[in-house]
């Protein structure tokens, strides 16, 4: 299967803004859902607004913050037309923008800063208390000169004439504007570098896949600190001239009041939002006739969950990426999204996919491997000059995932999560699409825990509706029996109330693999038989 050739990107920002103010003068083009009465100036950008709050953002990051070109300047928010604005001032001044994980901890985002060093951050009003203890904190523990402003700042002067900028002084492509941090699902945080062309590229490609056009209607409800949040939908529609309806945060009833009042024709939702939307007691009245598709980033989307929105005539598409990967690398358009489901799709255009072993060499069809990507959006390094490629250029995403004849692929897990219990590889995503598809199961995940006579065995975590009853791990013992095969079926089983996430909805499996160690779950005789 030959990949088709990536569509082309846009020069730079400033070429996309021009046309932007050009084209749609008047037209809304990022309108801010609920914005607070004291965010008037934000709340609803044209063409030629945006193009006017950039010009006042350029000036005052220039004139007042003192920024130059190759610097940081951090944001600590919510969801806020500003940080699409800041990017794309940063844009203009070569600099780079640091989006903080508001839901982390203070001396989380103090670990961040004190990497990237920044002397700018910026924060709304619901974290001006803890932008400036931070800034203060940093001043007095790292000695970085770390000044917080708040978000009004940037529109304290007048907006200047939209300033041609000089030949000599055209923003480079290769840029860095983006400097992203990892959830750190396994392990510390990695600052992906993103350039000017990097995102130019994963929004053209994302536009492509997803037949962006001027009149669609995208509402974003991920947070834009992640590249999820920021780069499947959002800029990609932008680009194109589509209106973006940005929510402050997801909130069930206000996503399905905002779909139906907004005649939203696209959004993008994880799992656990998902799940919550088709669990919503709204849900099964909800006017959805506008959608032509809801887009989902993850690489494993619960089967009942999927069911319930195919039921209600929306086809969910699958994207899957990475920090690193722009994100959008494979995709799984409309027309599969009945007769692929739980598959990722094909590689987008201009992304070659290939699986390799532990040796980096390309595995036989038909095997599991780990999935290694090579793409005009896929980051180079990561913060301050570490390589994030090998050196053909493939980033290797840890993520195993098997291909099928057609081409598509399907992630089984992470290489860092594989099972291997007396000498067989057991895939956890495996075990839990099984789970899920079982009508007490909520949420599971499925970790390995260190055995003496396995090595390792499976290990299911299991959130359950309250109607399972005492003898449920029997009944999902039972409703594993004919689907799975004997050695990969769980050695033990522990329910909880909830799943330790990610500010992203990712289960923390490594925080799970510590409590199992610590004694969290009881280990029962291993009567289990092998197959």
């Amino acid at each position: 299967m030959t990949t088709p050739a990536a569509p082309p990107a846009a020069a730079s920002f400033d070429a996309v803004l021009s046309r932007l103010a050009a084209t749609y003068p008047d037209k809304p083009l990022l309108c801010w859902l609920a914005a607070p009465t004291s965010a008037a100036d934000w709340a609803a950008l044209t063409g030629i607004r945006l193009q006017q709050r950039v010009s006042q953002a350029q000036h005052w990051l220039t004139h007042s913050a003192g920024v130059v070109p190759g610097e940081r300047v951090a944001w600590l928010g919510l969801n806020h037309p500003a940080q699409v604005v800041l990017l794309l001032a940063l844009a203009r001044l070569d600099a780079m923008l640091v989006p903080l994980n508001h839901r982390l901890s203070p001396a989380e985002w103090a670990n961040v800063l004190r990497d990237c060093r920044p002397q700018t951050l910026l924060h709304d009003e619901h974290f001006g208390e803890q932008g400036q203890a931070l800034a203060r904190t940093l001043m007095q523990d790292a000695g970085l000169k770390l000044q917080a402003w708040s978000v009004n700042a940037l529109l304290d002067n007048p907006a200047p004439a939209w300033p041609a900028k000089p030949a000599a002084e055209v923003s480079r492509p290769d840029s860095p504007l983006l400097l992203v941090y990892t959830s750190g699902t396994t392990g510390e945080p990695k600052g992906a570098v993103h350039t000017q062309a990097h995102l130019l590229a994963n929004m053209a490609i994302a536009a492509d896949v997803q037949r962006l056009r001027p009149d669609d209607r995208v509402l974003t409800v991920l947070p834009l600190f992640h590249v999820g949040g920021l780069c499947i939908q959002t800029l990609p529609a932008l680009g194109v001239g589509a209106t973006v309806h940005l929510c402050s945060r997801f909130e069930a009833a206000a996503t399905l009041a905002s779909i139906a009042h907004e005649r939203i024709t696209l959004t993008l939702q994880v799992p656990a939002t998902l799940q919550a939307l088709t669990q919503h007691a709204d849900w099964p009245h909800a006017d959805l006739s506008s959608l032509r598709a809801i887009w989902a980033g993850s690489s494993l989307l619960p089967a009942p969950t999927l069911e319930a929105v195919h039921e209600r005539g929306v086809p969910v598409c699958n994207v899957y990426g990475s920090t690193e990967t722009g994100p959008f690398s494979i995709a799984l358009a409309p027309e599969h999204a009945h007769s692929h489901l739980g598959s990722c799709g094909w590689p987008a255009p201009g992304v070659s996919v290939k699986l390799c072993d532990a040796r980096g060499e390309s595995v036989a069809a038909g095997q599991v491997g780990e999935i290694c990507l090579r793409a005009p959006n896929v980051v180079q390094r990561y913060w301050p000059d570490r390589a994030a490629v090998d050196a053909d250029g493939y980033f290797h995403s840890g993520d195993l995932a098997s291909q099928a004849v057609d081409g598509s692929f399907t992630i089984v897990g992470r290489s860092k999560d594989m099972i291997i219990s007396g000498g067989e590889n057991i895939y956890p995503a495996e075990i839990e699409n099984l789970l899920l598809q079982h009508p007490w199961v909520r949420e599971c995940a499925v970790v390995a825990q260190d055995d003496a006579r396995w090595g390792e065995v499976a290990v299911a975590v299991v959130v359950l509706d309250a109607v399972a009853g005492d003898t449920w791990e029997q009944a999902l013992q039972s409703h594993l029996q004919d689907r799975l095969a004997r050695y990969k079926w769980p050695r033990r089983w522990q329910r909880l109330h909830s799943l330790p996430r990610t500010a992203l909805g990712k289960v923390q499996k490594a925080a799970l693999r510590t409590q199992l160690a610590a004694g969290l779950v009881p280990n029962p005789p291993d009567d289990l038989p092998r197959a």
